[in-house]
């Protein structure tokens, strides 16, 4: 047993094994100043809620306060590790700032009242949009935050009761890519492949992915092979030199905006190689000749001058990908937020069929989250999807919902496809939206344009409902403000990346009145009066036990089967793995394992879209194309970038995630440890760029875009040339280096200067292809950018003090059993 600051080293001690050893244990515990073990009253089960690897951990109580926690030794996902951001996060549970009493516009100020006069209010606004504009008027903008439970009230009620087809999530701005790409090539979405695979492949190819940073304890499993005996090989593709550039056998360092061509450039490496499994091809898989045609176009030298990379180690890359025996691939947001995104991430579902790496260990691909429960925003029909993975343009399974829910089925909204969350902005825009309630989010920090965000939020014809733990940048323009509760308040059940569905228990009380979502939202039903065909409640369910029974079945017979799980089962040991049926009671570790898809057409959630332009391909089309439902092998032509540098934009800006805080900090930016180790933004340039504009550590710069501009220190940093890196977290709530609560131009937030664009197919915006400029405002200090040290923000210049937490950031660390 031993301590380590986990601050200066995130991904602590490490426990090295070999290929197909199970991951030995390391449980870490972190409690709260003059806090021992024996002082602990109750250790109260949960996960994790800042990222979304789903680390499950103990929550310690003491007189009804949390006090610490502790990673759980048997789950699957992490063998008792901690990120960071969950051994230190449960601390903002008791800010001071909570929330803790509904909040009403009155005389142009949020004032504090009781919750029957906010939910009058809400109610009464409804009912009467309902009569006047109808149900289209009314938008719902969620989280990836909240419990599975939550969600599919929420479903519930917007889709079947109210009827509206306004229902995302900021899982828009994170995971609508992924499901995307999942849909286009399986059918359905649902992760195939598994974190244990980590434990077995020879290869592990990281697109787009800073796992070190993003998925801090899957890429301590990572390190921890690396570390061992027979380590895998890694390809990481990314314009800066992450900690998973820096382990790499291939670093690929494309230009932003040219991630299709890289992949086809990879793809092309492959089947003129003959790496391809033409016997796994020909049985399981529609559409090679039709990819092997698009793919003849983007031979390695041509890619390789499109994308600004070596020749050789683009082919490098291509013979460590095509002669692996065990391939895991994962994908995140350098792919999901940047131009051409889910044809770029079906590419890397095409590289794991045309190699046949699926369904065994060590084999298979994990189009990654942003977020903590992301996953279920997707299955319980809370993001633009209805409840588990139904099709909206298939009349039977409408039906089916209809009949779940014993509603009609002409009032389940079908007629388009659900509203995304950028359309859905531009509805509030253009006064159709009337009433937009948003959960657990922060659009006005989050969104693309800023500009555009504050004056669409700020229209007198919106009713703006706000549900949070603190007054947001987005809940000061509020109508009203509803107090909820959080992680370790309230019970629920909430799926990570993998699939593995993990049970969070209700520790302490939450502060003052504040309450839980579900609650807010089965309060929302009934003096709704939202009824079922037959006049009876539609919200039947009173807790999350028996909302989850509900959402059990709702979810039997469809790929993300939870039937077989209860609380119960989920209590005391790990977390499980969905599908889990009668057939399946321990759960799935891998699907697809027999080259059985979700793919029938009479099956699977999404017909698919053309990945170029987005059109949404016909069932009759699908039918003729896959008729027996085997995976789709889908190619795409690179396009350029609709924004590109110019005169006098000559830059690239990319936004992003650094490990230590979490969206826009309303969690860790109140953490002392997380919020001391990257308190400020900063903008990441490469030592040729800094020459060239004789820029140097510590200087404030400005950057610009045709949207806005932002000033920040400059850290001189791994980039590659040409390009710009700006932390996406920062807002206006503390207001240094910023401009106060309604913004202007000049403050700090990255997505002042971010564009109103989005993937054709996924509808997800695009954070990482604007066009920029940098230049100097004044010479610095001699002190450095509050980056990081520790991470992919990691300084050139020599002299910078490393990022350490101290005696207050002391991480026990216990190893074997």
């Amino acid at each position: 047993m031993g301590t380590t600051d986990r601050i200066a080293e995130p991904w602590g001690t490490r426990t090295p094994y070999g290929a197909g050893s199970p991951w030995p244990t390391r449980v870490d515990t972190y409690l709260a100043a003059g806090t021992s073990a024996e002082d602990v009253e109750r250790w109260v089960q949960t996960a994790s809620i800042l990222h979304s690897n789903g680390d499950a951990l103990d929550i310690a109580v003491r007189d009804g306060r949390m006090v610490g926690v502790r990673g759980r030794a048997d789950d699957r996902v992490n063998r008792g590790r901690l990120d960071p951001k969950d051994a230190f996060g449960w601390q903002a549970n008791a800010s001071a700032d909570r929330l803790t009493r509904p909040l009403v516009r009155e005389g142009g100020r949020l004032v504090e009242t009781d919750w029957d006069t906010a939910m009058n209010r809400v109610v009464g606004t409804t009912r009467s949009l309902l009569d006047t504009h109808g149900p289209s008027s009314i938008g719902f903008y969620t989280t990836g935050q909240l419990f599975a439970e939550e969600y599919y009230t929420l479903g519930v009620i917007a889709h079947g009761g109210i009827g509206t087809n306004h229902v995302d999530g900021n899982t828009r701005l994170c995971t609508a890519t992924a499901a995307a790409a999942l849909k286009e090539s399986f059918g359905c979405d649902g992760q195939p492949g598994s974190y244990e695979d980590v434990d077995h492949a020879d290869v592990i190819a990281l697109f787009g992915h800073n796992m070190a940073e993003t998925q801090v304890v899957l890429w301590e499993r990572v390190l921890d092979r690396l570390a061992g005996p027979n380590p895998p090989q890694l390809v990481c593709v990314d314009p800066r030199a992450t900690e998973v550039a820096r382990a790499a056998t291939v670093h690929l360092a494309p230009r932003p905006g040219t991630n299709l061509a890289l992949m086809n450039g990879l793809l092309h490496e492959v089947v003129a190689n003959d790496w391809v499994d033409r016997a796994y091809v020909d049985a399981h898989t529609v559409g090679y000749d039709a990819l092997e045609k698009v793919l003849r176009d983007y031979p390695a030298e041509k890619v390789a001058q499109i994308c600004d990379i070596p020749v050789e180690d683009l082919r490098a890359a291509a013979r460590i990908v095509g002669r692996a025996e065990q391939l895991l691939c994962t994908v995140l947001q350098g792919f999901y937020q940047s131009h051409q995104a889910t044809a770029a991430a079906v590419q890397v579902n095409n590289l794991v069929l045309l190699r046949g790496m699926l369904g065994r260990p060590g084999c298979g691909v994990l189009q990654m989250n942003g977020q903590p429960s992301a996953e279920n925003t997707r299955e319980c029909g809370a993001d633009g999807d209805l409840a588990a993975f139904r099709n909206w343009a298939n009349p039977d399974h409408i039906r089916d919902l209809a009949r779940v829910w014993n509603v009609d089925p002409m009032h389940i909204p079908h007629y388009s496809p659900p509203t995304h969350a950028m359309q859905m902005i531009r509805y509030v825009e253009d006064g159709s939206i009337r009433m937009l309630w948003v959960t657990g989010t922060n659009p006005a920090v989050s969104l693309p344009e800023l500009r555009r965000i504050r004056a669409v939020l700020g229209q007198d014809r919106l009713f703006l409902v706000v549900q949070d733990l603190f007054l947001t940048e987005t809940a000061e323009f509020a109508d009203v403000v509803l107090p909820a509760a959080t992680w370790g308040e309230k019970t629920g059940t909430f799926t990570n990346a993998d699939r593995t569905v993990h049970l969070s228990e209700k520790a302490v009380e939450p502060p003052g009145e504040s309450r839980p979502d579900l609650d807010i939202l089965i309060d929302f039903a009934h003096r709704l009066g939202l009824t079922d065909k037959d006049g009876g409640p539609l919200v039947t369910w009173h807790d999350a036990e028996s909302a989850f029974e509900a959402w059990k079945e709702c979810s039997r017979g469809r790929p993300c089967d939870y039937s077989g799980l209860t609380y119960a089962k989920l209590r005391g040991g790990s977390g499980i793995q969905w599908p889990c049926t009668d057939d399946a009671p321990t759960g799935t570790d891998r699907l697809y394992a027999d080259g059985a898809f979700f793919a029938h057409p009479d099956y699977c959630e999404h017909y698919g879209r053309d990945l170029v332009t987005g059109a949404p391909m016909e069932p009759g089309e699908y039918k003729a194309l896959n008729p027996s439902g085997k995976a789709l092998l889908r190619g795409a032509e690179y396009v350029t970038p609709h924004e590109i540098p110019s005169e006098d934009f000559p830059l690239q800006l990319i936004t992003g995630r650094t490990l230590y805080q979490f969206h826009t900090r309303t969690k860790t930016g109140r953490v002392p440890q997380l919020q001391a180790a990257a308190p400020d933004v900063w903008v990441e340039v490469s030592p040729q760029d800094a020459e060239m504009l004789g820029l140097a550590e510590g200087d404030l710069a400005e950057v610009r875009t045709p949207r806005g501009r932002v000033r920040a220190k400059v850290r001189v940093g791994g980039i590659r040339r040409g390009v710009v890196f700006l932390p996406f977290h920062y807002g206006y709530w503390d207001t240094e280096g910023g401009s106060g609560p309604r913004g202007a131009d000049g403050g700090r937030a990255a997505n002042e200067l971010t564009l109103t664009d989005w993937d054709a197919a996924s509808k997800q915006p695009i954070f990482k292809t604007a066009a920029a400029s940098l230049r100097k405002v004044r010479a610095g200090d001699g002190s450095p950018a509050s980056a990081p040290t520790t991470t992919a923000s990691a300084p050139v210049t020599a002299g910078v003090a490393p990022t350490v937490g101290g005696a207050s950031a002391l991480v026990t660390e216990r190893t074997g059993r």
